[in-house]
Order: C-alpha cells, then structure tokens, then sequence
C-alpha cells in the first residue's frame, strides 16, 4: 500500500527537522531523482509503487547517470541541485529522505537496493547492520 503523500513528507519534515513543508519536499524530489537514475529494473519498480504516486514519478523519471555516484559524490550531486545547500546540509538531506524510503520499503527490499548501490550508502540509509 502506497503511504499518503502527506504522511511521506511528514515523515520526511520530521526526520529532517525541515521548517516547512515546501523544504521537505524539495530534500525528497532531489534525493529520489539522483536515486532512481541508480536504481533499475524490479528494484526500481517496487521502491516505486511504495512511494507515494508525486515521488514515484519523480524515481521513475530521472536524470541519467553516466556512472554509479559514490556515496559522497551523491551528496555532492544533491548539494549541487538544492539551491544554497552546502555538503554538510545535503547529506543531512539526503539521509532524511533516505531513512523515512527505509521505512516504507522494509528490511527486504532497501537491502536489495543497496546491492544495486556503490558500497556506503547503507549509512545514507540509516541501515548500517544491512551493509554488504
């Protein structure tokens, strides 16, 4: 069952500690982006109808990426898409959007995504005890 898109961004505004909504919202359209171009096939699909409908296409739509990103450089490609945000404040960003997909996703599928993923992201995750 997909989450409700406002419960998602709760989830996201609360785990970020973001002020509004709106910056909630613009941690999670960057970070599932940059995600979706690393993720592919049934891993893809599956993260993507357990996302709320807005930021499953925002997965399904993304950006190509010509290589895996390291875990630092996704960070530093998501600082580099939100505006004024540095590295400390984007991977702040990125592990809150990162956990909150944890959650929805489950133990399952989140460790067959890392295994479609760079080594480190499981702490982007907040899942260190999944990694590799």
């Amino acid at each position: 069952m997909r989450p409700r898109w406002h419960a998602f961004l709760d989830h996201v505004r609360e785990r970020g500690d973001y002020d509004t909504p709106e910056e909630a919202e613009r941690a999670a359209r960057v970070v599932l982006a940059l995600l979706g171009a690393h993720l592919v096939g049934d891993v893809r699909a599956e993260l993507a109808a357990r996302l709320p409908e807005t930021f499953a296409v925002v997965l399904l739509n993304p950006l190509q990426a010509a290589e895996p990103l390291s875990p630092e450089r996704f960070v530093r490609a998501t600082a580099a898409w939100i505006e004024g945000a540095t590295e400390r404040t984007a991977a702040w960003d990125v592990s809150a959007v990162l956990s909150v997909v944890a959650d929805v996703t489950g133990e399952e599928l989140t460790g067959r995504m890392l295994l479609q993923l760079p080594p480190g992201y499981d702490l982007l995750f907040g899942r260190p005890h999944l990694s590799r």
